[in-house]
């Protein structure tokens, strides 16, 4: 049986406007249905890294607000902070950086929460029991939302080829901890040099694993860990201010796709029918939106998807752009008439196994009914 993603394309004129085509995709794939009354509803997407300028604009959201409200529910909108260190790793950075790029109150009429908190240590530890995970580290504020709305803007992806609905959601909404665990699996090392013996590693260290080398109270030397004890959950990465525990990037990159699986299993497991999706499959660059650029689209836009299936969505939006020819003034010359785009750009990943181990995990179903909404 397949599963239903709704399609509007780019067109609009005096009669309908694309932000109406955003209210028909809400009303057709049912939204309003995940929402009770005073339902405190997370929209999930992306503020984008300053200097983007590709990420979904705040009109859109705004409307989906409005939608939202109309149905009942409280909105809120959200994100967790980032692993690497840029405009969105803490709360304050983040927040400041949302309202620079117009997700402030008086434009998208919802407030702003950070899912994981001031420095990405707000989350909760969901119990999964994978492959990769036994557990996953989820912002709190979506994991405590009552329902949970997904807008995502699809594009290419360094590591996953590309990034749409799952990676939005596994990566998006793990904590700064749960990011450092998907993209690595190696232990953590502390550099001598840079470390400052300030003692913050040890206090967040769940395992006790972190010590100075020497005993001296006035001289502790630098950190240390044992790993023997590590069980490399990544809090000291992301507690040291230092620098002296670098995040470690090193991973194959289906790995780093079943993680990112596992971790989008955690935030949907209790959400069960109180979830929807929406991508905006226009601006289709080659890079994520968290780089501080926004290189040229490599097809022309496409239009707007929503579904209840996640998986159906990904692999509805990846099918419509590989039915595109390229565009020469961009990183796909050369590869114009390529029927598999991100193939082509990143020959090392195979991004069907995000999609495939989602589909495993019961997440969804790659198979899809394409339906029109004019």
């Amino acid at each position: 049986m397949a599963a239903k993603v709704y399609f509007a394309d780019m067109r609009s004129n005096e009669k309908q406007s694309l932000l109406d085509k955003v209210g028909k995709l809400y009303r057709r794939t049912g939204i309003g249905s995940i929402v009770a009354k005073n339902d405190l509803v997370a929209v999930k997407l992306h503020f984008g890294e300053r200097g983007n300028t590709t990420y979904i604009r705040p009109q859109f959201i705004r409307r989906l607000v409005d939608l939202i409200r109309n149905s009942g529910g409280k909105p809120f909108l959200t994100d967790a902070n980032t692993l690497y260190v840029g405009g969105r790793s803490n709360a304050v950075d983040h927040l400041e950086t949302a309202v620079l790029h117009g997700f402030d109150y008086a434009v998208a009429g919802a407030p702003v929460i950070i899912a994981d908190g001031l420095t990405g240590k707000d989350y909760v530890e969901v119990p999964v029991d994978l492959k990769h995970f036994k557990t996953v580290k989820i912002g709190s504020a979506a994991y405590h939302a009552d329902a949970l709305l997904v807008v995502s803007h699809f594009k290419g992806h360094i590591a996953t080829a590309f990034g749409g609905v799952l990676k939005n959601v596994g990566m998006g909404l793990g904590s700064r901890s749960g990011k450092q665990m998907m993209h690595s699996d190696l232990l953590p090392e502390i550099s001598p040099e840079k470390c400052r013996s300030c003692g913050r590693c040890m206090r967040w260290c769940p395992a006790g694993a972190i010590s100075f080398t020497r005993e001296q109270p006035d001289n502790p030397g630098p950190a240390r860990i044992d790993a023997s004890k590590c069980l490399g959950c990544g809090e000291c990465t992301v507690t040291c201010t230092h620098g002296a525990i670098a995040s470690n990037w090193k991973t194959e990159p289906d790995i780093m796709q079943e993680k990112i699986a596992e971790y989008s299993w955690g935030v949907l497991k209790d959400k069960k029918g109180k979830a929807a999706f929406i991508t905006f499959l226009n601006n289709v660059t080659p890079d994520c939106d968290c780089c501080g650029w926004s290189e040229a689209p490599i097809v022309p836009d496409i239009g707007i998807l929503a579904s209840r299936d996640p998986i159906a969505l990904d692999q509805a939006c990846v099918d419509l752009v590989n039915g595109e020819r390229g565009l020469s003034a961009s990183r796909m010359a050369g590869h114009e008439d390529s029927p598999d785009k991100f193939r082509a750009l990143f020959p090392n990943v195979d991004w069907s196994r995000q999609l495939a181990y989602g589909e495993e995990l019961g997440l969804g179903i790659r198979q899809y009914q394409l339906v029109r909404v004019k």
